[in-house]
């Protein structure tokens, strides 16, 4: 019995050393992965959180869930961000409630952006409006009322997965200039009180590392009901509209269009 007793203490000894060698390993490994994530060579930075070559997580959601899509917007309100004259970075981005109330269609237009090598370049939507001073780091960060966060970066064949503001992540960067873009964004509002709402909030136009280059509120500029504005995610075709001189999925628009909203811009 006395060996019996030996033989089994010499065998849970040798499974507890098992055990914590394991536990031991385990820890080592996850150190080890949380020290070759820090050091990824080409790490980047979207306004101050990590991501790792940029790639989208399919199925990340705010943690209040997925965005909803808007309804009973006030019928074909616009609101105009035109950027002040004063910079080189020219445009605007004008939101219009769809007829239907689902949504809101946008019309872009931006010139004068800087040398390629800073691009492709982004434009959002900021929680905050932009202060009499000009400070787009005022603004703070994108309007994001399902506390989703920028990392990962969105997924845009997931649009309700995607911060409300993040417009070039759902509908594509600026890479070219002049650039024109349209189309309806479902998560967007402008009915005020909600927070999706865009009305009291401002634009946002960055280069590739997120750098703020240029920025302009939402000004509340017509209630005209517009009858090719719709309700989808798809291209629609729109009257561009003149800029508001105050202050400070997507398809691109053809070269007639971009000639069309630069003349527009200049009258």
């Amino acid at each position: 019995m006395a060996n019996r007793a030996a033989f089994d203490i010499l065998i849970l000894s040798s499974q507890y050393k098992q055990s914590k060698m394991h536990s031991t390993i385990a820890i080592a490994a996850l150190s080890g992965l949380a020290l070759v994530n820090a050091q990824i060579p080409g790490a980047t930075t979207i306004e101050g959180s990590p991501t790792y070559d940029g790639l989208p997580v399919p199925g990340t959601t705010g943690k209040l869930g997925n965005a909803a899509i808007t309804q009973n917007n006030p019928q074909c309100v616009t609101y105009n961000a035109t950027l002040p004259s004063t910079g080189s970075i020219q445009g605007y981005v004008a939101a219009t409630a769809n007829a239907n109330g689902t949504g809101v269609f946008f019309n872009v237009f931006l010139t004068g952006l800087p040398s390629e090598s800073l691009g492709p370049f982004l434009y959002h939507i900021h929680d905050q409006p932009v202060p009499a001073d000009g400070n787009c780091t005022a603004t703070e960060a994108h309007l994001d009322p399902y506390i989703r966060g920028e990392i990962p970066p969105c997924d845009n064949t997931q649009p309700e997965t995607c911060q409300v503001g993040d417009l070039t992540g759902k509908h594509g960067n600026v890479t070219i200039s002049p650039f024109a873009a349209q189309y309806s964004d479902l998560y967007a509002s402008t009915q005020a009180g909600l927070g999706s709402f865009l009305g009291n909030r401002s634009i946002n136009i960055h280069s590739a590392n997120t750098t703020r280059l240029a920025c302009a509120n939402f000004e509340l500029v017509s209630s005209t009901c517009n009858s090719s504005t719709s309700g989808s995610n798809s291209t629609t075709s729109t009257t561009t509209p003149k800029p508001f001189l105050g202050s400070a999925s997507t398809t691109l628009v053809s070269i007639g269009a971009v000639a069309a909203g630069l003349v527009a811009f200049l009258l």
